[in-house]
């Protein structure tokens, strides 16, 4: 069996020396990779050097941004065939456009309203520097929108299983589950394990793993999680 995870959390970058990031530590991926370890799978990894790192034979694929992480993912997929590919990784909604100065963002509204992104970008590409000065007050950092990384895995290969993850805070579980169950139903995924930051601490990480039927399985905390969807997809490779 030959898995493919996505595992800790893209940085988007601002400058050479800055980032914007988020606080996935890859520890549920760690778990995941972990327990198909146990099944002798051949696993392809792809993480960042921050993520924590599981144990066993896993093959690692190191990126940062979310550009590095679709090329990395198209190319392990045109290069394999995966029976599952799990996709639990961070990954940045918007990555940054340019980033100005609060004097640039006067004078580019005062002059050159109509098309404000692209003038900020054009402001920015001017710079030499590849720190932003620190002498600033206010800095400006426009963002633009990625792509969603997961809505390519069956376009690559239609015939995987996917478990995709949907993240939400401090929400009803009725809504957590519809906001699974469509994410579900546009990335034409097999599973999505659905889970709130409010009730994720260290190794406790509640869980609800749903299926293309809708059918809901509930887990405690990572390790449980882990098994879970490891049962789960093995259960489907089988009657396939």
């Amino acid at each position: 069996m030959r898995i493919l995870i996505t595992s800790g959390g893209t940085s988007e970058k601002i400058d050479d020396v800055r980032a914007i990031t988020n606080h996935s530590s890859g520890k549920l991926g760690k778990a995941i990779a972990e327990s198909f370890a146990k099944e002798d799978a051949t696993i392809d990894l792809i993480t960042t050097q921050l993520a924590v790192k599981p144990e066993g034979n896993i093959h690692y694929h190191y990126i940062e941004s979310t550009a590095d992480l679709e090329k990395t993912l198209k190319a392990l997929m045109t290069a394999n065939s995966y029976d599952a590919v799990i996709h639990s990784m961070a990954v940045s909604d918007f990555t940054p456009e340019s980033s100005v100065t609060l004097e640039d963002l006067e004078t580019a509204v005062a002059t050159q309203p109509a098309d404000l992104p692209q003038t900020l970008a054009e402001i920015a590409n001017q710079r030499t520097e590849k720190k932003i000065s620190s002498d600033t007050d206010h800095l400006v950092i426009v963002l633009k929108k990625n792509p969603k990384i997961i809505s390519l895995i069956k376009k690559l290969q239609p015939q995987t299983i996917l478990v995709g993850f949907k993240l939400l805070v401090d929400v009803p579980m009725i809504e957590l589950l519809n906001v699974a169950k469509a994410s579900l139903e546009k990335n034409q995924a097999d599973f999505i394990l659905a889970n709130d930051l409010a009730e994720i601490d260290g190794e406790k990480h509640h869980g609800y793993l749903i299926n293309r039927q809708h059918k809901v399985k509930e887990a405690q905390t990572k390790t449980e999680i882990a098994e879970l969807i490891k049962k789960e997809v093995m259960k489907l490779e089988e009657t396939r």
